[in-house]
């Protein structure tokens, strides 16, 4: 009977335990969502934030998930997708040289557009028209440096609406890609590409999950993202052995950034900031990159 006793006393505690430590979690949860809450209403604008940890999934905060933005350069992260995909597939080979040309169809009326040096990130590639370039490369210039002309070149090579297609089948359920960059007459008709914090959430999700490809291929998008030579969001004020796998874009008054983010415990999670109609383009990056600041406080606090 005695040790009966005992045992009772030792699940009581053990369920004290437990229970103190899951309201402990919760309350911590309850802080993070008033901090980023806090930091979202001091920028003139609006914000969607989506985060995951992939090392505890039940802890995530969803804030405007399903308001769709201009998707801007983020965008390229389902194009690499697909790339890799077709490659899978025995579409096209990686390795293969294409003809790199500076001249694209609108998808409105089908008439000709190029791409403007002065309107793109990308400076060097201009002195490879003409010439054959590796779709390896252009892939990476396209993620790394955000190359537009290398995105337009490839985004035709693989088709848009496969793109879209490929999104749909890893769970995106409203990310359109219609098209390349700088199609104006598409874009004066509102057909531009669109996505949702949700949806970018996903698909970094899918590739950390090796779920976007092969084991093989998804840590080779990975080591690309890492890559990024744009980094005044999510990494701009993490340590610098916290490395990040993300994708940024930015046009007028937006600016996006979706990541993966590998702590140094082996930790590692997603995160989404988009925003739209920023009174104030350089507050509202601040402020983004510190709500990414509290997001990694807030998973090396436990």
């Amino acid at each position: 009977m005695k040790r009966l006793k005992t045992a009772s006393v030792c699940v009581f505690l053990s369920s004290l335990l437990f229970f103190s430590s899951c309201q402990e979690k919760d309350s911590k949860m309850e802080q993070l969502e008033r901090t980023v809450m806090a930091q979202i209403d001091s920028i003139d604008g609006t914000v969607a934030v989506a985060f995951y940890s992939l090392t505890e999934p039940k802890d995530s905060l969803y804030i405007n998930i399903g308001e769709k933005f201009h998707a801007a350069s983020t965008m390229k992260v389902p194009v690499i997708i697909e790339l890799f995909k077709q490659a899978a597939e025995g579409k096209l080979d990686l390795n293969d040289s294409i003809l790199l040309k500076n001249e694209f169809k609108s998808i409105v009326d089908g008439s000709l557009y190029s791409m403007d040096i002065n309107d793109d990130s990308d400076d060097i590639i201009y002195q490879q028209i003409n010439t054959k370039v590796a779709l390896k490369d252009l892939m990476y210039s396209m993620i790394t440096v955000s190359s537009n002309l290398a995105t337009n070149v490839l985004i035709e090579l693989v088709d848009a609406k496969k793109v879209t297609a490929t999104m749909r089948d890893l769970g995106a359920k409203d990310i359109e890609v219609l098209r390349g960059v700088e199609d104006i007459k598409a874009y004066d008709q509102g057909l531009s590409n669109s996505t949702t914090a949700r949806d970018l959430m996903v698909i970094l999700e899918s590739i950390a999950n090796n779920r976007a490809g092969s084991q093989k291929d998804c840590e080779v998008m990975i080591t690309i993202l890492k890559d990024q030579q744009f980094n005044d969001i999510i990494p701009k004020y993490l340590p610098k052995e916290v490395t990040v796998a993300h994708k940024t874009g930015s046009i007028t008054g937006v600016h996006h950034d979706a990541g993966i983010v590998y702590l140094p415990d082996g930790g590692a999670y997603v995160l989404v900031l988009l925003s739209k109609n920023l009174n104030d383009f350089n507050k509202g990056t601040e402020q983004l990159a510190k709500i990414s600041k509290t997001f990694y406080d807030f998973m090396i606090s436990y």
